[in-house]
């Protein structure tokens, strides 16, 4: 009796004491996972990264010409598609056929606004771009903001990255028809009027040739698919290359030259979202989705 006693005493000891090993175990494995995650870097940071490091053309070994900077809100970031799909990484690839080896760096952040932008400039100064494609704007017009907001916000951004010797490439949106023709009218002139003011190479709209073909876009409607960032890389293409023939010629300066409209083709975290702004006191933080049964025109559209 004695003896099946400590028998079952001595089991429950060996029992416990395996536990507290395992527990300890444990323990260790989740202070190395935490010390690990501590050496991360910001994951926003992470995520404006160059293309060549996610199947891009440029190895981060290989020298480069220059860097250019997509920043943007979903459209540039690639709300539901592989970044590898996304128009920076598929603009790399379309430089680096050109024979010029520029890494181009997707800077997008979905939902951003303009107000969000211009806060974050400081930030995306640090990605050292000598070309910026910008493209915002889109989830103001989706919010009524009025676009004399959006126009001083794009004006300061521009005047921000231009002072430091940055060369802008603009790109413009168009707004639903449905907000009206007026609100439409001046919201899509906001961007002609910042071009002309500061001579930027001025892409029209950025989602030519995609808008409102079902085709190139995603169940949403809004967001193009894997081809349809494949439209709009060959549409941003010449406007860059242009970018950088200018800053070839001199030191990223105005010229009055501009690419000529490319011919339709037959058929690509955290701590830099919005600022703040008295008219924009809660910048959007996330992407809409999808859209209830919009009227959609061609030529009066916009997107996030």
């Amino acid at each position: 009796m004695f003896q099946g006693i400590g028998h079952r005493v001595h089991c429950r000891c060996g029992e416990k004491a395996f536990r507290l090993r395992w527990v300890a175990a444990m323990i260790v494995l989740a202070v190395i996972a935490v010390c690990g995650c501590a050496d991360e870097s910001d994951p926003a940071a992470e995520r404006a990264t160059s293309s060549s490091r996610t199947g891009g053309s440029v190895s981060r070994q290989e020298p480069v010409q220059g860097t250019i900077v997509c920043m943007g809100d979903s459209l540039t970031e690639g709300l539901g598609v592989q970044e590898t799909s996304a128009y920076p990484a598929r603009l790399e690839v379309l430089l680096r056929q050109k024979d010029l080896r520029w890494r181009v760096v997707n800077a997008g952040i979905s939902g951003e606004t303009s107000s969000g932008a211009l806060s974050r400039v400081d930030w995306v100064m640090t990605l050292k771009p000598d070309i910026l494609i910008l493209e915002t704007g889109a989830n103001d017009g989706l919010r009524g903001i009025d676009p004399s907001l959006v126009e001083k916000n794009i004006d300061a951004i521009v005047e921000k990255f231009r002072n430091r010797g940055v060369t802008v490439v603009l790109a413009g949106m168009k707004m639903l028809r449905n907000l009206g023709p007026v609100y439409t009218r001046e919201f899509e002139a906001v961007y002609t009027r910042v071009a002309e003011r500061h001579d930027l190479i001025f892409i029209p709209f950025i989602l030519e040739g995609v808008a409102a073909d079902p085709v190139l876009n995603q169940e949403d409607g809004i967001h193009p698919n894997a081809e349809g960032y494949r439209v709009v890389a060959e549409t941003v293409l010449p406007y860059v290359v242009t970018a950088i023939s200018r800053r070839d010629g001199d030191s990223g300066g105005g010229t009055a030259a501009r690419p000529p409209a490319p011919p339709l083709p037959q058929r690509l975290r955290t701590g830099c979202t919005g600022g703040s702004d008295p008219m924009d006191p809660d910048p959007l933080s996330e992407e809409v989705s999808s859209l209830p049964s919009l009227l959609f025109d061609s030529e009066k559209l916009l997107f996030l």
